[in-house]
């Protein structure tokens, strides 16, 4: 049964939606009673109605309505799955303890994130600091490049041992 867990998580290069992917795990982990996988498929199911479009009404009133499976994004089910990873984080750190199973089959349905080379490499080659009074400054630039892949408090680190070349 954990041998299979493999079989489980996501990649955008899959060719497939993550909506559809998580819907395929929830069915694998069914058949194969992976109880914990489809626990979590559940809980990230169980969002999707939180998931909601603007629209006017005839009336002129503004409102709300559930997003159809056809709308929901890959964009939209990563934020729910960021928002579960947070909370987790945050229950394993006052447990002092570093990862769970939880966590760790999160984690293999979000992008890889980038590493603290990867950051500074794009910043030797793509910010100038003479533009900058102090390194720290450059953080919008490199935060608007990496976007949700860069941990900002990694950013930080990674300027702050850089400076000025």
């Amino acid at each position: 049964m954990s041998d299979n867990k493999d079989q489980y998580g996501w990649d955008a290069s899959m060719g497939i939606t993550l909506y559809d992917k998580i819907r395929q795990d929830m069915k694998h982990s069914m058949i194969n009673k992976a109880t914990e996988v489809r626990d979590t498929m559940r809980l990230i199911m169980g969002e999707f109605p939180s998931l909601t479009v603007s629209m006017t009404l005839e009336s002129g009133k503004k409102t709300t309505r559930v997003k159809t499976p056809e709308e929901i994004t890959d964009d939209d089910i990563l934020d729910i799955i960021r928002k579960f990873v947070k909370s987790e984080k945050t229950v394993l750190e006052m447990k002092n303890e570093t990862t769970s199973d939880y966590m760790e089959l999160l984690n293999r349905y979000l992008p890889s994130m980038a590493t603290p080379e990867e950051i500074g490499e794009w910043v030797r080659e793509n910010v100038d600091f003479s533009k900058f009074k102090a390194p720290m400054q450059a953080m919008g630039v490199v935060m608007k490049h990496f976007g949700k892949l860069a941990d900002g408090n990694l950013v930080k680190e990674v300027l702050k041992n850089m400076g000025p070349a």
